[in-house]
Parts: C-alpha cells; structure tokens; sequence
C-alpha cells in the first residue's frame, strides 16, 4: 500500500483479516467493474443466478457442498441470524460462549462478545453464559437441556488468537448433539482459507451446525454469510435481508473465491505462516507465539510495547494488536516469503534495539 505523500508500506493486518487475496487485486477490480457495468442491485424478491453460483462454489471449495448458505452483509450480522436459527429449531434462548471471546457489535452478537465495555443496558437482556474455553468441567456444570446454542470461534481474534483444542471442539460436538443443542462456528477472522484450511475448525474434523463467515469473504466489499447443516429445515422468511448477496457482492465473493482457488493461497497461507511462526520462535524475547497458517499471535513483555509503533513508523509494516501486549499477523493469504522476511527482519531489529 502508498500514503498520500507515495509512502509505501506493507500491510500485515489487512483491515482485520478482510484482505484475504491482496489489496486491488486484478481479477477482483475487473469483476467488480464488469457487474457494475450490467446491474448492482436488486431486492431478494428476485432471484439472483450469482447467488446460486456462489453457493455452489463455496460449498465445493470448503467441503461443504450439502449445507445451504445464507447471505447478509457482515459478521456480526451472521452471528445474528445463526443465533436466531439455533433458536428456532430448538425453541431455545439460552447460550454458552466464551471468555475473551468477540463476535460483533450488534444486539444478541455483542451480548455473546466478552467486553461488558461494549454491552449497553439494552443488549444487555439477552440470556448468554460465559465459561473458560477448553475447560470440559466448566461446560458440563452449566449445560442443560436449555441451552440452545453454543458458539465458539475457531480461532479467537481479538482475544489474542487463542485455539481451542481440538478435543474441545469435539467434545463440544459431541455434547451439543446429545443434548440437541446447535454448535456455531464463528469463522468470521479464521475462515476462508486463513490457517491452511478452509475453516480452522476443520482441524478437529468437526462439521457444526452452524457456520459463520465474512471478512475474507469479499476482500473489502462487505459480504458475510452463514452455512446451515442440512438437518436444518429452513422455511420462506425465517432469515431475510434486503442487501445481502446482491450482485456486486455475489460477483465480489466469486473473485476471492476463483483467486484463493488458481493461485493455491490456501497452501500459500500454510506454508508462509509456518515459516513466521518458526523465525519468530526463536527470538528470545518473544514470550509466546500461537496461531495457525497467517492467523498469528505473537506475545511480548511490557518493555516491548513499543514494537508495533516502531514497526509502523520505522519500518511502514502494519500489524493488529490483543492487549495488553500481543502483535496480531492477519496478512494476505497471497503474503510471500521475501514479504515475510522483510517483517522478520524489521522485527528482530526492533525487538534488539
């Protein structure tokens, strides 16, 4: 990326994991352009053929071909109308989610979001359990018969790119469908390609009943979406939209999905994120790092809070952040070695300096 004064800078945040194919990305501009040449919008009164195609293609590309999709505009938003189906197929309202967990700013999605900053007196009402994640014993004292979801993110974000064990994620599986309970896979930041798989609960070889998505999903263009388990009996107007899946952001979703397919940056996320993982490994200032492919954390002491502002200003290299003092990576899934040396470089410079 260039500032305005020509300034070039190398983004290694990509605006929140959106930036999953690389800023300006040909095929992505092109398609964009060619639809908005024909027709942007039209109501979902009308049915959209790109829609039936996006559909299609990501249930190829995910290994999901049996669930349906429904599309809406953002995360959040997905977060929403996954809880609101987990409700209507169990008759249900209660929900367990999870200590540092983050799910959107909305009404029932920032009641679920572990932030009581964030949480007004009127989101406030929802019926909503927070436990520790990986914590067996927590779940089992406080699930029952009236939980109707559980939702977890398959990697936590904002929390500072916490995983679940995969045994947790199996165990969650397990009791959710005993108890006829709909598990929720918040995949908003970790989907689409992300950690090496599609979906980084595809790691535990789970398949929840609910998956939510976003972000990466349009590249900028704000799509977002939810995959519903084929057990699950929709019905004409049980989740709507008036903007969701329209043209452009149908044609938009399509272009990350033909880039993410032809030029492998799946295997690219994996391979790249590996490799950063491995570097910063080593350094002996780093207290921790964690993540999976380009979905990375790296832990410093409090005498370091100062990398990042250096990395920025010195070195023009964007990254996020978790407090109190975690770098967050969420790069490009297109990142390439030379670009990850750059960043390993800048940063062992700063860390020593």
């Amino acid at each position: 990326m260039w500032d305005d004064k020509g300034e070039k800078y190398l983004d290694l945040y990509g605006g929140h994991a959106v930036i999953s194919i690389g800023h300006s990305h040909m095929h992505y501009v092109q398609s964009l352009s060619k639809q908005l040449e024909k027709i942007a919008f039209y109501s979902n009164s009308v049915k959209n053929p790109l829609q039936e195609k996006l559909a299609e293609k990501l249930g190829q590309i995910s290994g999901y071909p049996e669930y349906q999709l429904f599309l809406c505009n953002s995360g959040a938003e997905a977060n929403e109308n996954a809880l609101k189906a987990a409700s209507f197929v169990t008759g249900r309202k209660r929900v367990i989610a999870f200590k540092k967990a983050f799910h959107g700013r909305t009404s029932g999605a920032v009641a679920i979001t572990d932030n009581p900053k964030i949480v007004s007196s009127f989101n406030a009402g929802h019926d909503v359990v927070f436990i520790p994640m990986n914590d067996e014993e927590a779940f089992n004292k406080i699930f029952d018969s009236s939980i109707a979801a559980v939702i977890i993110e398959g990697i936590q974000g904002v929390g500072g790119i916490q995983l679940p064990d995969d045994s947790f994620l199996q165990f969650l599986q397990r009791k959710c469908d005993e108890n006829g309970t709909l598990l929720i896979l918040d995949e908003i930041q970790s989907g689409y390609g992300r950690t090496g798989k599609f979906f980084a609960h595809q790691y535990a070889g789970i398949k929840p009943h609910l998956i939510t998505m976003a972000k990466g999903m349009g590249n900028g263009f704000p799509v977002g979406g939810v995959l519903l388990h084929p057990d699950i009996k929709s019905w004409s107007g049980m989740l709507g939209t008036t903007f969701g899946g329209n043209y452009l952001a149908s044609v938009a979703a399509l272009s990350v999905l033909d880039v993410i397919e032809k030029e492998n940056l799946i295997a690219n996320a994996l391979a790249i994120g590996t490799y950063i993982i491995s570097e910063v490994t080593k350094l002996k200032e780093v207290i921790a790092v964690r993540g999976r492919g380009l979905m990375i954390g790296i832990d410093l002491p409090e005498a370091l809070t100062n990398v990042r502002k250096d990395l920025l200003f010195k070195d023009h290299i964007f990254t996020g952040e978790a407090k109190p003092n975690t770098i967050r990576l969420l790069p490009s899934l297109a990142l390439t070695k030379a670009e990850a040396d750059i960043f390993l470089q800048a940063f062992t410079k700063n860390l020593q300096a």
